[in-house]
């Protein structure tokens, strides 16, 4: 099993042990991945590159980090689940496609997007 299945299992677990199930439509759980998206971006908000620095060097702030970053995991895992849609298949496939797209020698230390290089 892998650890997307592991900890897909667990957050399913956790999702109908409450018998959230009934509010988990795709359509409310996307909404609820782009939201708690928002709250990561927040964290980051205004701040200074040596800002964003010091506050990745703070424990208390990288465990708010850390919670935002697991709350949006979370999402993608019960999203993919509902949706039968196999995260370590999809992520190889997708990182098939940017190889394409994104060949070494034309890519390599630019940030063009695909269409431009």
């Amino acid at each position: 099993m892998s650890d997307f299945e592991t900890y897909t299992q667990k957050y399913i677990k956790f999702r109908n042990d409450r018998d959230w199930q009934q509010y988990h439509k795709p359509k409310d759980l996307a909404l609820s991945l782009v939201l708690e998206a928002a709250e990561l971006l927040e964290l980051f908000q205004w701040k200074t590159d040596k800002q964003v620095e010091e506050m990745i060097t703070d424990p208390v702030a990288t465990e708010k980090l850390a919670d935002e970053l697991a709350d949006v995991l979370g999402w993608i895992l019960i999203l993919a689940h509902d949706c039968k849609i196999d995260l370590g298949v999809a992520l190889e496939n997708k990182l098939a496609k940017n190889g394409k797209k994104y060949p070494i020698e034309k890519s390599k230390g630019s940030s063009k997007k695909y269409t431009e290089l």
